[in-house]
């Protein structure tokens, strides 16, 4: 017996469910086919419950091989028989019972497994009910759709918890490494306080003994003060004794001779008498001045402390100021210490982190015995190089003995992506010509091209050049062949600059406008060789330097004068053979002094395009309009001139030169590109500074 047991509901369900549920009907159809015997010995009709027992379930949530299930199954066997269960409710608990049993109840999807068996239980109930199985069939999908959207809620809430998981630790790792920054911080507060508060009682120790010392000398002043007090009244009394004794004398020795003047007594006694008390008079007058201007110093003493007070005045306010700097600079020099700690700290341990993870520096002498011509040629290629520059000339060294071995190249095929002088189908031979041989075959395609009126594309003339020169049926090969060696020697000025031109990574104008910037550099240190010796004085090449790159700095300056030769101990009078500077080797390596002026002219490349990247104040996946890369270049670069500006916007936004807009057009949809792109194609084409930038006016 097939029976359908879902009702059609216009509820969506995943893929997932519907699997599940075509399993759950062919589990249920075949269990259904134990139960109809069951079912069709009781005719169809289904035996009535006792209606005693209507309030009990049929089973109660109890795990299936509990004490309490058994007990229960126990209580239900003990019923009398008028009140035994209809056989069919009887045969579904069986079921139950032994589906339960039969669960695995320690995996995480236990509460699914153990659903299982009462779905299959309520699939037979709708099936046996057919007056309420649209009812019940409505009831089930509503129940399987939402335990179906549960689960994909609890699918989607899952990355959720991982990443609230992630959070939570990053955040605890902050948080830690605030606190560990916040203790170390406070410890280094308190043994500041600890240190001031030390200054401080210090401090208090000086007042102190400088308070007691005052106070003693206060009192010894004060005694001081008492005893010439008393002094000066004791001679005060003294004078005025002795005045009376002396009065005394000489009225007793006026009385006993009353006639030797030969005056009147009475007229002597009496002028006596008046000279006393002027003579009395005077000295009071004289007591008192002592008395009152005895402490008085004269007014010249009196200036000149005065004047040496004001500039001992003078010298402690210069202290005081010069005091005030200097613990200013103190403190200024304090926390700087603190800084710098700080940068010591974490550079050590940065220090530490790059000695523990970085790898051991490789010792490049074990080179000299594998490398072709000896020590001596090992010697040569690694003079004046860094590590990643000897890895380069070690791959050029290996890549170039693997090219030998090479006696064929497999074609590339002619699709859209291969250059035009690459696509061929099949192979081609390996001409292994001599470094040196593809340096000069490199030269005379750069004269041909020099030379060249009417240019057509870099790679069509320099397919058109090999065919001339080794005929159409070898050029392919050799097209081949030279590209492997561009494409190996990075070192190589002439190869490396070749490969980028021919890819259409750098503008032909690079090199040319470089090569023509040497030879006006030769043509301008000949004219200033009036002798025609060859030999110019250090200070002359400086002039030149000068005059040629007007904004280049002199530190520019200075570094081209050592890649000439001239040393800090020489002299402006020493003599530079000028024209060794342009001087190349064979296999096309300039001299230091060129390869100095491309380095600086491609470093001053880099910064002018950054200096453009910082005026727009953009982020490099940001979108820019071209009036807007036209305000920003004259900003930087005010001594541009409109064709060269212009010839950088049809660069930069791939627009010809005529279908530029003007300054004065104001169009309502500019044209826009992103700012990376802008910087990237800019790259590619001879763009230099023309003038030094306006400098703002300092208030």
């Amino acid at each position: 017996m097939s029976r359908t047991y879902l009702r059609p509901s216009a509820v969506t369900i995943d893929d997932s469910f519907l699997t599940e549920t075509n399993t759950q009907k062919c589990k249920l159809s075949q269990k259904r086919k134990t139960l109809s015997s069951c079912q069709s010995s009781m005719g169809g009709h289904l035996s009535p419950w006792p209606t005693y027992t209507s309030g009990q379930t049929i089973l109660h949530n109890r795990k299936p091989c509990s004490d309490e299930y058994w007990k229960r199954a126990g209580t239900w066997q003990q019923h009398p028989l008028g009140t035994t269960k209809p056989r069919y409710l009887e045969q579904l608990e069986n079921y139950l019972r032994k589906e339960l049993l039969l669960l695995d109840l320690s995996t995480d999807s236990a509460q699914e497994l153990r659903l299982q068996p009462y779905r299959e239980i309520f699939e037979f109930f709708i099936e046996d009910f057919k007056t309420y199985k649209p009812l019940l069939s409505s009831i089930k999908n509503a129940y399987e759709v939402m335990l179906a959207h549960q689960r994909e809620k609890i699918r989607a809430l899952e990355p959720l918890k991982a990443k609230l998981v992630t959070v939570n630790e990053d955040c605890n790792e902050r948080i830690l490494a605030m606190r560990a920054e916040e203790r170390s911080e406070i410890s280094m507060l308190k043994k500041e306080k600890m240190i001031l508060l030390k200054l401080i009682d210090r401090k208090n120790e000086e007042k102190i003994s400088l308070q007691s010392e005052v106070t003693k000398l206060r009192k010894n002043l004060a005694e001081e003060y008492l005893r010439y007090l008393t002094e000066r009244d004791a001679r005060k009394i003294l004078i005025a004794d002795l005045n009376e004794l002396r009065y005394q004398r000489e009225d007793m020795s006026l009385a006993q001779s009353p006639g030797i003047w030969g005056e009147d007594p009475v007229k002597l006694t009496l002028a006596l008498k008046m000279t006393r008390q002027d003579l009395a008079r005077t000295q009071m007058e004289l007591n008192t001045m002592k008395a009152n201007f005895g402490d008085v110093v004269p007014r010249r003493d009196f200036e000149m402390q005065e004047k040496t007070n004001k500039d001992l005045q003078e010298q402690l306010e210069s202290l005081r100021d010069d005091y005030e700097e200097v613990r200013k600079e103190h403190e200024i020099l304090l926390q700087l210490h603190m800084s710098t700690l700080k940068e010591r700290d974490q550079f050590h341990s940065e220090l530490q982190e790059i000695q523990r993870t970085s790898t051991p520096r490789p010792d490049w002498t074990k080179c000299e015995d594998v490398v072709a011509g000896g020590p001596d040629r090992w010697h040569m290629l690694a003079k004046g190089k860094n590590s990643d520059q000897l890895v380069d000339v070690l791959l050029e060294e290996i890549g170039e003995g693997l090219l030998r071995e090479k006696d064929f190249f497999p074609g590339l095929g002619y699709e859209e992506s291969i250059p035009s002088f690459l696509r061929f189908d099949g192979v081609v031979e390996n001409k292994k010509p001599s470094k040196k041989d593809v340096v000069n075959l490199l030269k005379d395609a750069w004269k041909e091209r020099l030379a060249e009126e009417q240019k057509e594309k870099f790679p069509d003339f320099f397919f058109n050049f090999l065919e001339r020169h080794f005929g159409p049926a070898d050029a392919m090969a050799w097209a081949y062949t030279i590209f492997e060696y561009i494409k190996l020697f990075h070192s190589n000025e002439i190869m490396s600059q070749f490969y980028a031109i021919l890819m259409e990574k750098r503008s032909e104008s690079v090199y040319i406008k470089q090569k023509e910037t040497v030879t006006q550099l030769l043509k301008e240190m000949t004219n200033v060789d009036s002798q025609n010796e060859g030999l110019l004085t250090m200070e002359q090449l400086s002039t030149v330097l000068k005059s040629t790159f007007p904004i280049k700095k002199e530190e520019k300056i200075q570094e081209l004068m050592e890649a000439g030769g001239w040393h800090s101990n020489s002299s402006n009078a020493d003599f530079l053979n000028y024209h060794s500077l342009f001087m190349e080797d064979e296999e096309g390596h300039s001299m230091p002094f060129v390869q100095k002026l491309w380095e600086q002219y491609m470093d001053e490349k880099d910064e002018y395009l950054q200096e453009l990247k910082q005026e727009l104040g953009l982020e490099l996946h940001d979108e820019v309009t071209l009036p807007k890369v036209r305000e920003t270049l004259m900003i930087i670069d005010p001594s541009l001139d409109k064709q060269t500006l212009n010839s950088y916007l049809s660069q930069a936004f791939q627009l010809p030169v005529t279908e530029l807009p003007e300054e004065s057009e104001e169009k309502e949809e500019d044209i826009v590109i992103q700012l990376q792109t802008v910087l990237e194609r800019l790259q590619i084409v001879d763009i230099r500074r023309r003038g030094p930038r306006e400098q703002e006016p300092t208030s």
